[in-house]
């Protein structure tokens, strides 16, 4: 059977339907639940199973329908959403919620990303704690200047403790890649590209594009990337240059975009 399945995520219960007009059908979100839900699915030999990203809840199920072979992709909430708001779906309840995620996933047939492996899996497990740590470091931080005098060694020492933390994180990183062969051929490779700062694999990984991929298609700004001193000069001197023409601009008493014999012309052809 082909056709696409959409599953509606909360904390309690995974409501899912076969087709935008199907019947909705509802199973614990527990460990049973999700085991005979992968079961039934995975019978069905389904295109793909769409499915929202609901902070955390739906990891279980996507990993159980990853491991099982299933076709799944797992989308962003506000894509949905707009979705539903260009098909006229104003409504929101879990049943209308499946509904349009397998509708969705008929008429947009979102791209299938290949199952990560256990070892990555981990790997962003660990980045995910190693955010969660960073926050809660950056929180302590901004929180000095408030803080009691009496009460600043305190929190002084649960920084350290935390910073150990993230110390522990980044060993254990750097002990996962160098055990995983193509991973470190892929970040010492990545290590050859000019303007890329010497980092620890660990960092390296947790501050990629897609980590865990290591793929650059779908590249954006980030901490291991520095703008080479040519490309700063470059840009130094264009602004210097633009600001060194800006007085001359002032002084000017016509339009910029024509000069002044055109503007005399045109008035002059306007009173004959």
């Amino acid at each position: 059977m082909a056709g696409c399945a959409g599953i509606d995520v909360s904390k309690d219960h995974l409501d899912w339907t076969l087709d935008s007009g199907g019947e909705v059908r509802q199973v614990p979100n527990t460990p049973a639940g999700v085991r005979r839900l992968v079961r039934k699915l995975r019978s069905l030999e389904l295109d793909r199973v769409v499915l929202e990203a609901t902070g955390g809840y739906e990891r279980l199920l996507f990993q159980a329908l990853s491991d099982a072979g299933v076709p799944v992709v797992r989308i962003n909430p506000k894509r949905a959403r707009d979705f539903g708001k260009g098909m006229g779906v104003l409504a929101k309840n879990d049943a209308i919620d499946a509904r349009l995620l397998a509708l969705y996933g008929a008429k947009v047939e979102p791209k299938l990303v290949p199952a990560r492996s256990e070892r990555e899996r981990r790997m962003g497990e660990l980045a995910a704690r190693r955010r969660q740590l960073i926050q809660m470091i950056t929180m302590e931080k901004n929180r000095r200047e408030q803080m009691p005098r009496w009460l600043r060694a305190d929190q002084e020492s649960l920084i350290r403790i935390l910073e150990n933390r993230v110390e522990k994180i980044d060993s254990l990183l750097d002990a996962a890649i160098a055990e995983d062969a193509e991973q470190k051929t892929r970040f010492d490779r990545l290590q050859t590209v000019p303007g890329s700062e010497p980092k620890r694999p660990g960092r390296f990984w947790r501050t990629s594009p897609s980590s865990g991929s290591w793929t650059a298609a779908r590249s954006r700004p980030w901490p291991g990337w520095r703008r080479s001193p040519r490309t700063v000069g470059a840009r130094a001197e264009s602004e210097a240059s633009t600001e060194a023409a800006l007085p001359l601009a002032r002084r000017s008493t016509w339009p910029l975009s024509s000069p002044p014999g055109s503007t005399r012309r045109s008035k002059s052809s306007t009173t004959d």
